[in-house]
C-alpha cells in the first residue's frame, strides 16, 4: 500500500505562484495531480514518469504548471505559475506502478493511490 501526503496548499493572489509537494511512502512509476473545484468533476492536471522526463499536462495548465520529482525523497512537486481564480480547487496527488499511456493519463481509474487533498484558493 502506498500512502501519499500533500502539503503546500493555501491562498494566493491571481497572477502569483505557488508550489505543492507530495511525498510517498514508496517510490512509484507514475506520480501526478488531479484537482476538483466546487461543483465540478475531478479533473486531471498532470503526471510524470519516474525519470520526470515525459510529463503530461492538461491543456488548461500547460505552460503555467510544472511537475517535477525528487526520487531520493520520494516526492513530487507541482509548481504553479500565473495562477487564475479558476485554478481554485482541492489538489490531489496520485500515483501508480507500471507504465501509463498519454491517452489513459487523464483517467482517474488508472491511479490506485490518492492523497487526502490540499486546498488551493486563488483570489481575484
Amino acid at each position: 500500500q502506498v500512502q501519499l501526503v500533500e502539503s503546500g496548499g493555501g491562498l494566493v493572489e491571481a497572477g502569483g505562484s505557488h508550489k505543492l509537494s507530495c511525498t510517498a511512502t514508496t517510490a512509484t512509476s507514475i506520480m501526478g495531480w488531479f484537482r476538483q473545484a466546487p461543483g465540478k468533476e475531478r479533473e486531471f492536471v498532470t503526471n510524470t514518469n519516474y525519470n520526470g522526463d515525459d510529463p503530461v499536462y492538461a491543456d488548461s495548465v500547460k505552460g503555467r504548471f510544472t511537475i517535477s520529482r525528487d526520487n531520493t525523497k520520494k516526492t513530487a512537486y507541482l509548481q504553479m505559475n500565473s495562477l487564475k481564480p479558476e485554478d481554485t480547487a482541492v489538489y490531489y496527488c496520485v500515483a501508480r506502478f507500471g507504465r501509463l499511456s498519454t491517452q489513459l493519463s487523464t483517467a482517474k481509474e488508472e491511479y490506485p493511490y490518492w492523497g487526502q487533498g490540499t486546498q488551493v484558493t486563488v483570489s481575484s
